[in-house]
């Protein structure tokens, strides 16, 4: 696995629930083989994540199902929502975790900020603004 951070890449302490961590560590694996650069990526940011409870989870920080308002190092503010890819519809703004921005944010809490590449291998950098939690019907 290539590591493509450079001394320049902001690269913040990441949080993940249990359940996330478990759901996505499988999609990873899954993908190997047809998204290798991207499974790649995810599997490196599962690497360096903090596991905690899946009730333990601070409100702040993206995880599956998070409503995410963060702004690109041009400026831009973009609100996303953060799902699996049999969910994703870039039109109704939910990407995919398996995006190079997807990967990107998860983990992340409001007020950090992460540099992560994009398909053309551009160098981005993006600084989450605010998170939303999943609202979960019941």
């Amino acid at each position: 696995m290539t590591n493509m951070t450079t001394h320049n890449d902001l690269v913040p302490d990441i949080t993940l629930s249990a359940d996330d961590h478990r759901q996505l560590n499988s999609l990873a694996m899954a993908a190997l083989e047809r998204l290798p650069d991207l499974s790649d990526y995810l599997l490196s940011e599962l690497e360096r994540a903090q596991i905690v409870d899946d009730t333990a989870v601070p409100a702040d920080i993206v995880r599956m199902g998070s409503s995410v308002r963060y702004r690109t190092d041009a400026g831009q503010e973009q609100q996303v929502t953060l799902v699996y890819p049999v969910d994703a519809d870039i039109a109704a703004g939910r990407i995919s975790v398996m995006t190079p921005v997807g990967t990107a944010l998860i983990g992340l809490r409001v007020g950090q900020s992460i540099t992560w590449r994009d398909r053309a291998d551009k160098r981005q950098m993006l600084t989450v603004l605010s998170v939303t939690p999943e609202i979960v019907a019941g």
